[in-house]
């Protein structure tokens, strides 16, 4: 639940599809932000 609290308390919608629409958008911005942290390593010429 680390995204909860990153990007909220608490789920603002009451309907279950849309907190599953809700949770899945913050395991996609999570999931860009990780993706942008790792390094590119390239070999020395």
């Amino acid at each position: 639940m680390t995204c909860m609290k990153l990007l909220g308390q608490k789920l603002a919608a009451r309907d279950f599809d849309r907190q599953t629409a809700e949770l899945q958008l913050c395991i996609a911005i999570l999931n860009r932000f990780t993706a942008l942290s790792i390094p590119v390593t390239q070999p020395a010429d």
